[in-house]
């Protein structure tokens, strides 16, 4: 913060114009005492001879016209193409025969009033998205099943390019990634099985029920979408013997089971394409230690760049 009596401060621009306007001092005179330059001297006593004390205040930088600025019209259209298409510069621009870069300045001027980003809205309906965190771990654990196509042995198309990939891909079959996320720590347990049948998710849960157990995490509620699996009477035995509630997304609305989901497309980012595996086994094996990395070191934005791990107290192996 600038000493009120700077010479650049407001109080400081005063001494020198008072001089000139009211002591009738020369301007060389009054720019060497007060150190500044005889034109910004003339500019102050100008000022202030003008308007008075309030003449002296920081004036906005912002030209008087701006000709070269957009039409408010083209403004306007800009804002109801955005508001309705909900895509980004780079997508609208082009059907407006404008330049992004000019698109997302008019973005940026109507933001913070009127606009929210397209990250803080339900792309299908307009809506902002509803936030939320569990106070604690356990209160709220999202289990989702991801299906995945095996890579056949000698590679795929990321191994192999395109055409010899594409012959070498019949009859790989599939994957199924059960996946089990708590809602406050992003605490993660996932498996890969053969298939997504009742019997299969259920001895799933189980399992990652004890993994959330030995980590201290008292499972309260799970939350799934609307697969068969999950609509099972065996399901619902299951949560119920171990009085755990059941609850499930609205039919296509998989952005309210949006954890599990995030974690999917990460795992897909950084496990499951993130090298050319030659065989499916090749990548099975490297799941765990993805897994274990996600859980212990990896930074969560959500978590202020913390793992999961530094929620969850009680879970071993964080330093390993």
């Amino acid at each position: 913060m600038p000493q009120r009596n700077a010479p650049l401060t407001e109080t400081g621009r005063l001494r020198p114009a008072r001089c000139v306007v009211e002591d009738g001092w020369p301007l060389r005179r009054a720019a060497e005492r007060f150190q500044v330059s005889p034109t910004t001297a003339k500019r102050w006593a100008d000022r202030y001879r003008a308007l008075g004390e309030a003449g002296l205040s920081d004036l906005s930088s912002r030209p008087h016209r701006s000709p070269r600025r957009l039409p408010t019209r083209t403004e306007r259209r800009i804002i109801k193409v955005r508001v309705l298409r909900r895509r980004g510069p780079a997508r609208i621009a082009y059907l407006l025969g404008l330049n992004p870069a000019t698109f997302h300045r008019v973005l940026v001027r109507y933001r913070p009033a009127r606009l929210a980003r397209l990250a803080h809205l339900d792309r299908a309906t307009g809506r902002a998205i509803r936030r939320y965190e569990r106070a604690a771990p356990g209160e709220l654990v999202h289990v989702d099943i991801k299906k995945l196509g095996n890579i056949p042995d000698g590679g795929g198309h990321r191994v192999l390019g395109r055409p010899a990939g594409k012959k070498n891909r019949s009859g790989a079959g599939y994957s199924y990634l059960h996946d089990a996320v708590d809602d406050h720590c992003r605490l993660a347990y996932g498996e890969i099985l053969s298939d997504e049948r009742k019997e299969t998710a259920t001895a799933f849960w189980a399992r990652a029920n004890e993994f959330f157990a030995r980590a201290g995490i008292t499972v309260q509620r799970v939350l799934t979408d609307n697969g068969s699996c999950y609509r099972s009477r065996v399901w619902r035995a299951a949560l119920a013997a171990e009085g755990i509630a059941h609850k499930r997304t609205r039919p296509y609305r998989p952005q309210t089971n949006g954890k599990v989901e995030r974690f999917n497309r990460t795992l897909l980012d950084e496990w499951a394409y993130a090298r050319p595996y030659r065989t499916e086994q090749e990548r099975r094996d490297a799941y765990p230690a993805w897994l274990h990395t996600y859980n212990h070191h990896r930074g969560h934005t959500a978590l202020a760049g913390e793992p999961p791990a530094s929620r969850v107290p009680n879970l071993t192996g964080h330093n390993s």
